[in-house]
Formats: C-alpha cells, sequence, structure tokens
C-alpha cells in the first residue's frame, strides 16, 4: 500500500473541505460587515450592533468547522503512522506505553521508529511542535471542559509543552506572552482557537512531515532487505 497517497489524498480533503464549508459563513460575515441584504440594518437607538447573532453564529459555525479538521488532521497522522508500522511487520512494543502516557501517542511513536529504524521525527524538516499541539488540539476538541461555550481551552499541561502555540488567537497570545516561558496559571489557559491560515499551516506540516517520512522509512526498509539478502 502507499500510505503516502492515502496521507496526500486525506490532506487535500481536509483543505477542499474547510474551503467549501467555510464558504456560507465566510460570506454571511462579509454581508453583515457590508450591510448587504438580507442584513441591512434596522432602524434603531439602542447602540447594539445589528445582526450580532447571526454574525456570533457564523464565527462561531467556522471555529467549530475547524475543529472537525483538525480532529481528521490528526487521524489522518496517527493513521499514516500506525499503517507504517504494520507495512515493516512489527508493532508498536507494548512497552513504549508508559511513553504513550506520559507524553502520548506521537512521542511513542517517535521513540518506537528512533528505536527500530533510526528515524526520529526531530530530524525531519517538519516542526515537531505543530504536529503534537495538531494533536493536543484534538484531544481538547474531543472532550471540552464546558457545556457554556461553543470553543474549548487548552489545559494547564498543555501549556506546559507548548512553548510557541500556534492554535491560540493574537488577543490571548499577547496576553499568555509574560508566562511562556515559565508556566501558564491555570486561569489564562487560552482557547482552541483555528483560523484557516493556521489549519493550511498544519495541514502542511504534516504533508510535509510525511513526505520526509515516507523517503527514510522506504531507505530503511530497503537496507534491511539487503542485510538480509
Amino acid at each position: 500500500m502507499d500510505v503516502l497517497y492515502f496521507l496526500d489524498c486525506r490532506a487535500a480533503f481536509i483543505r477542499q473541505f474547510y474551503a467549501a464549508a467555510s464558504a456560507p459563513f465566510l460570506e454571511r460575515k462579509r454581508k453583515i460587515n457590508a450591510q448587504q441584504e438580507p442584513f441591512i440594518p434596522p432602524y434603531s437607538e439602542d447602540g447594539e450592533p445589528p445582526f450580532l447573532d447571526e454574525y456570533t453564529e457564523a464565527d462561531e459555525s467556522l471555529n467549530v468547522l475547524a475543529y472537525s479538521c483538525i480532529s481528521m488532521l490528526a487521524s489522518a497522522l496517527h493513521l499514516f503512522l500506525q499503517e507504517w508500522s504494520q507495512q515493516s511487520g512489527d508493532t508498536v512494543d507494548k512497552s513504549l506505553k508508559p511513553v504513550s502516557k506520559a507524553k502520548g501517542w506521537l512521542a511513542r511513536y517517535n521513540v518506537y521508529y528512533t528505536e527500530h529504524f533510526g528515524i526520529s521525527f526531530e530530524n525531519g524538516p517538519a516542526n515537531v511542535e505543530v504536529l503534537e499541539e495538531i494533536v493536543l488540539a484534538r484531544n481538547c476538541v474531543q472532550h471540552p471542559r464546558s457545556i457554556v461555550d461553543q470553543k474549548t481551552q487548552y489545559l494547564a499541561s498543555d501549556m506546559k509543552k507548548l512553548r510557541h502555540p500556534l492554535f491560540v488567537s493574537e488577543t490571548e497570545m499577547a496576553l499568555l506572552g509574560p508566562f511562556l516561558d515559565n508556566e501558564v496559571p491555570g486561569f489564562m489557559t487560552p482557547s482552541v482557537h483555528v483560523t484557516e491560515p493556521q489549519l493550511l499551516h498544519a495541514i502542511s506540516e504534516i504533508e510535509r512531515f510525511a513526505k520526509w517520512f515516507d523517503g527514510e522509512i522506504r531507505a530503511a526498509a530497503d537496507s534491511t532487505m539487503k542485510c538480509d539478502a
């Protein structure tokens, strides 16, 4: 099986899915800002922005859509690494489960491929911190902390792992600045905030990693076959 091909197919699907699904919400926001039909403001003296509910709903819809895409992206990466471990004729050692519990499945696979094939994720061209944040963001999205808000927050433990978080709004990032080099207080943990540029950057990092890894694992497999011969 050409594992890289299917990873690229999933990445391409996520990219076009977001573009197509986000269009009506972006258009609603544009029409509200431009005061176009059907969002022509009625006369009012209460001072509240017109169509605030409609604008907020569109904004939240875009956020939930991005959350879905991040979840799919994390799953694609997991399936990619899992499939390659199966194709190599081996499985991830049970002895590495403590690594998984402490740092997550991405760290587990990193240890596995480093020990078995000499392939360390840190040696590739992709930003491993971004890959880790994709997984962390997916976990936060799948396990929200409150029913009040459509957005979900990072855990304090997540922030200890994220020195330069990607999926954080500019406003919250400015507030976090003084704490990022030390420890972010629990009451200041930011929301998972995913814009289209951030999502596209995350997809590109996954593709960059997968292309590099595919070449490395194939080279390792070829080397093993020559040794066996």
